[in-house]
């Protein structure tokens, strides 16, 4: 591992300048420093090489509480994922999001990892994580899992890059469409999740828009009266793996019929993917199983899968058909 300073600011203004000071063009800079259980991991195989630690887990402005109020519920950025899971109210208002929380990495993991963190990880992908690997994601020329061992890597097209978002969470925040604020050297901003994840391209190489100067104060999450939600997983042992194919739904039932229907899918793209088709085909239908069916069918148009991945197309298909019986009740 390559030697860095550590710093440890006592306002977010002041980690913030600490960020903006990297000189223009450095390649490693800063790097904000949580739970550390991705970018730790990344350090120790050289994959990551700040010149400096910007410990951030002490900083009085960063809450790690959960807040609720009419307009829905504020997460603090270094909220952990252990609180998620347990949290009365986020089990009982925004179900997918304990459960995806539930089911991401070993206890252990999660009292560490937050929410944040959790949001920014990089990819699992074996050749992007090898450091002897020059792959496009790292500058390379080529995505070597195109033509490689691509069985748990993307199957819609969006990046040269096909290697797949790691984030349980995140692709349940997508279904309850949550926002994302951050803070930056020109000030706070705030934006829907689904415009915070961003496939990777040759001018950023990278899964979101957060730009060198900012880091994620909150997430918030808007008021969840008359919504159901729920988060299924199939990984290729039964705990503690990343999702071969994620299924974060949510829906709003009245007498039967869906007043809004919301699904994101994970494992299946550089980013959490949002099933846009399947919601619009949902929404103002009577809930049955011929709907669902065709829900799931939605769900998977324009999917391209590489060799040795097709299955998860039929993997995601089930998934979604059991999200939505178990929603419909």
């Amino acid at each position: 591992m390559k030697p860095f300073d550590f710093a440890r600011p006592e306002t977010i203004e002041d980690a913030v300048a600490m960020l903006d000071a990297r000189p223009a063009g450095h390649a490693n800079g800063s790097a904000l420093l949580a739970g550390g259980t991705d970018l730790l991991t990344l350090m120790k195989a050289d994959l990551s090489a700040p010149d400096r630690l910007i410990d951030i887990k002490r900083l009085a402005e960063l809450d790690n509480r959960i807040e609720e109020d009419e307009e829905g519920l504020t997460i603090g950025a270094l909220v952990t994922l252990a609180q998620l899971e347990e949290d009365p109210r986020v089990t009982a208002l925004y179900p997918a999001l304990a459960e995806a929380s539930s089911l991401a990495a070993t206890p252990q993991l999660r009292h560490m990892a937050t929410i944040g963190g959790n949001l920014l990880q990089r990819p699992r992908c074996w050749y992007f994580r090898n450091p002897h690997v020059h792959c496009w994601l790292k500058g390379g020329d080529e995505c070597q899992a195109r033509q490689g061992e691509n069985q748990r890597h993307a199957i819609f097209d969006i990046s040269p890059c096909v290697a797949v978002h790691p984030s349980d969470p995140a692709t349940a925040l997508l279904a309850l469409d949550a926002t994302v604020r951050l803070r930056g050297a020109a000030g706070e901003r705030e934006l829907p999740i689904a415009d915070f994840f961003a496939p990777p391209t040759a001018e950023r190489c990278t899964e979101t828009i957060i730009r060198g100067d900012e880091l994620i104060v909150a997430v918030r999450l808007p008021a969840a009266q008359g919504w159901r939600s729920t988060y299924l997983k199939a990984m290729d042992r039964k705990v503690w793996a990343f999702a071969l194919v994620g299924v974060a739904a949510a829906l709003r039932v009245d007498e039967g019929r869906v007043i809004d229907a919301r699904l994101a899918l994970g494992g299946v793209a550089p980013i959490p993917w949002r099933a846009e088709a399947a919601e619009r085909l949902l929404a103002g239908s009577d809930i049955s199983a011929e709907v669902i069916s065709h829900a799931a069918e939605a769900a998977l148009d324009g999917a391209q899968p590489l060799a040795k991945n097709a299955y998860k197309i039929l993997l995601a298909k089930a998934l979604v058909r059991r999200a939505l019986m178990a929603l419909s009740g």
